[in-house]
């Protein structure tokens, strides 16, 4: 085997590094370092030491894998398997759609690893951790020999550092690695709800994992209430507000096909479509016309996609969801009830809650919060890596302001 490169860290980070943490900036790295993208490297800093990653572009150089060992397929199967048997009480619970892999947080940085029935979507954040696609897809089937196929799906990055001539073609965005070629659709389960799972979409395959949890919250909470929700997407939120007894729910979002898609999902889990409407249309735009006509209902449901994935952009999205949330609350009936979510890894729990106190202002409203949540079991985040916890969910009264 061929000798590894040694690289030296700055001091400052031996405390970060031996918590853990698994990223080293490019800024930290001796700039005489040059390693092609895939590289494994020795990392020292003062009597720590770890075996890490090398990304020759973007501002993350080193992604570290391992103290104990060089990662060698032995390494890996048991990373894999730990992440397994995490998820078993879902598997346990009749769930058939999770999170396999969720990157730092399962020891593997950079890996994504959706599953859906017998079908593993791969996911790699960088041209490093794209080397070792290929060892997962095989180390898949081994863990769980039920498997059937495992894809890769390109991401953004991927593709304006990969694949700069693919299009936005969902065909071309994911590509099988192992196993048998991928079904159109796969009709997924969680909790008893059936999704139509569109392998190939381009974004998120028509389910969002992360808020299996917090549809069945609201499902508790919707007996009788007329419902808003928005940013629906394929109507998850709304399924389980109309299993939970809602009296009327009205799904909104401007994508083109997903009121179609909302349409099959309650047809698969025969809910009475009678009770349901979807507006095509810009949410904020709708919440404005329906604030300003004074149309209210019980319950507003606000999932809005990441407003900010730079620390540049923290401020004005903490403006982008007082907003949001002010337009929402100004819907919501007197003494009715705000869900509301943020997934930007840039606006933390403390700042999130600061954003809604500021959206009261604006609505001149009152927010008490009765629930608030964050990721479910298959999204975990270790308390060395608090980069990982991205995902807010908040539930509370809308009172008038005293």
């Amino acid at each position: 085997m061929a000798r590894l490169t040694e690289i030296v860290l700055p001091s400052s980070l031996r405390e970060r590094l031996a918590q853990g943490h698994p990223w080293v900036y490019r800024d930290h790295v001796p700039p005489q370092v040059r390693l092609p993208s895939g590289a494994w490297a020795i990392v020292r800093c003062g009597a720590w030491r770890g075996y890490a990653l090398w990304d020759a572009e973007g501002p993350i150089a080193l992604r570290v894998f391992s103290t104990r060992r060089l990662p060698d397929t032995d390494w890996l199967r048991e990373r894999l398997t730990a992440a397994w048997s995490l998820r078993e009480p879902l598997r346990v619970a009749g769930v058939t759609a999770y999170r396999w892999v969720f990157g730092e947080g399962d020891g593997l940085p950079g890996i994504v690893v959706d599953r859906y029935n017998d079908v593993a979507i791969i996911q790699a954040y960088s041209a490093g951790t794209l080397t070792l696609v290929d060892d997962v897809a095989a180390m898949l089937f081994k863990v769980d020999p039920t498997m059937r196929s495992a894809a890769l799906r390109k991401t953004a990055g991927m593709r304006s550092a990969l694949d700069e001539d693919d299009d936005e073609n969902g065909d071309e965005r994911l590509r099988l690695i192992h196993g048998e070629p991928l079904p159109r659709e796969v009709v997924a389960v969680e909790h008893g709800m059936r999704f139509a799972v569109a392998l190939y979409a381009a974004q998120k395959t028509g389910l969002f994992l992360d808020q299996r949890e917090n549809r069945r919250f609201v499902e508790g909470i919707a007996a009788g209430r007329t419902v808003l929700n928005c940013f629906a997407y394929t109507g998850g939120f709304s399924l389980y507000a109309l299993r939970g007894g809602a009296r009327q729910v009205v799904s909104v979002d401007v994508g083109k096909g997903l009121a179609t898609a909302t349409a099959r999902n309650l047809a698969l889990n025969r809910l009475d479509d009678g009770r349901h409407r979807f507006e095509t249309a810009d949410c904020f735009e709708l919440l404005e016309q329906y604030a300003a006509a004074g149309r209210r209902f019980d319950l507003v449901i606000l999932d809005p996609p990441a407003f900010a994935r730079r620390k540049e952009s923290r401020y004005a999205a903490q403006r982008a969801y007082a907003r949001l949330n002010a337009l929402g609350m100004q819907c919501v009936s007197p003494g009715g009830l705000l869900a509301t979510a943020s997934c930007t890894t840039q606006v933390g729990p403390e700042a999130f809650r600061e954003a809604l106190a500021a959206a009261g202002v604006l609505a001149d409203r009152r927010l008490r919060i009765i629930h608030e949540a964050g990721q479910p079991l298959d999204h975990p985040v270790p308390a060395h890596f608090p980069e990982g916890r991205y995902l807010k969910f908040v539930v509370g009264r809308v009172e008038e302001a005293a």
